[in-house]
């Protein structure tokens, strides 16, 4: 049996005899409303048990709209910076107003819920690793929050826009086999993204498929930082049988893969071929620039805010499904080549 669906503004209205504007305005407490007219409001809004949504409170009045930004600060400042030029060119076009909300890694679910509320937004982008928090999901719709998943799991008839991580991790390690490597390693992103694991499964599958072993040496744990890609790389490259190729789960280790080269001396991509994702502005900064997988992230950022914003226009009526699937595309720069026949043992 299906359940009976909450009841919208429009109920409330016509109940109370009034317009959805006026019960807009008894909802948020202004004060330019008879007592009399709150009254008949009020009771309606308590007979249907009614719940205005953010999006509902914001536009009352006219009030500018405010679209939140969550992050985690396991969230690289590369990947971040990505999120919020795109996100701040697109709100623009849409009179949207963004704003960044950091949830520390053990906060609590209601109290993410809370600093959202009084922050007093329309809507909310949810980047990873939150995007695959199924408690924050059934907390932001309970609440009527509108909100958009970048890169999670899978869709569950939610606002998404992703990419196909697993499609991408493969073109770039059948592009490493194609130029004649077969000591392929992969450096791991953070757990708690699962695009990190989506990768890998790329990779593993790209290697399987070219009749390759996936040696599980070579597969090393990371955490998307920098630091990481440096324990990471400096454990690689003291294997008795070095990889002649390293492919990074994001560009930062990529970066940080090549500095540890340069220190021991091995020369990029001569006698190592180092490979990134994303390509953030550090894929070209460093030297040699770096291959990598443009993931677009500005892009991503900006069709989220343009779902959340055609949501939004629908006050309670709002579509909460939708899917925005979006490209990526092998960038070779100088950090790759082909394997020479013979290469150095590590220290």
């Amino acid at each position: 049996m299906n359940e009976r669906k909450p009841p919208t503004i429009r109920e409330v209205a016509a109940r109370a005899g009034v317009s959805v504007m006026t019960v807009s305005r008894v909802a948020n407490k202004q004060s330019w409303v008879s007592p009399q007219t709150r009254a008949r409001v009020e009771k309606a809004i308590a007979d249907l048990n009614y719940a205005p949504n953010a999006s509902a409170r914001a536009l009352a009045g006219g009030e500018d709209r405010r679209v939140a930004l969550l992050y985690r600060n396991t969230t690289t400042s590369a990947y971040l910076g990505e999120l919020l030029l795109g996100g701040l060119d697109e709100a623009a076009k849409h009179h949207l107003h963004l704003v960044v909300e950091l949830c520390e890694t053990d906060a609590a679910v209601e109290d993410i819920i809370a600093q959202i509320l009084q922050a007093r937004v329309s809507g909310v982008i949810v980047p990873p690793p939150l995007c695959d928090w199924d408690e924050l999901a059934q907390a932001l719709s309970r609440h009527g929050i509108p909100w958009v998943a970048i890169a999670p799991d899978e869709s569950r008839g939610m606002m998404v826009v992703a990419i196909d991580d697993r499609q991408a991790a493969g073109e770039m390690t059948r592009h490493l086999i194609d130029l004649g490597h077969r000591r392929i390693a992969f450096i791991q992103g953070n757990p708690q993204h699962r695009s990190s694991a989506r990768r890998l499964e790329g990779f593993r599958a790209a290697m399987t498929a070219q009749g390759l072993p996936v040696e599980e040496d070579y597969i090393v744990e990371g955490d998307f930082s920098y630091r990481s890609g440096l324990e990471a790389a400096a454990h690689l490259l003291s294997l008795e049988t070095p990889p002649t190729a390293i492919f990074a789960c994001n560009d930062d280790m990529a970066a940080a893969t090549i500095t540890i080269a340069h220190q021991r001396q091995i020369n990029v991509p001569a006698d190592l071929t180092v490979c990134g994702f994303d390509d953030t502005p550090l894929a070209a900064a460093i030297w040699p620039t770096l291959t990598t997988i443009r993931q677009p992230i500005r892009d991503m950022s900006r069709a989220a805010m343009t779902l959340l914003a055609e949501a939004m226009k629908g006050g309670d009526e709002l579509d909460v499904k939708g899917l925005a699937q979006l490209n990526c595309s092998l960038i070779r720069r100088q950090s790759d080549a082909v394997p020479r026949l013979h290469h150095r043992r590590g220290p």
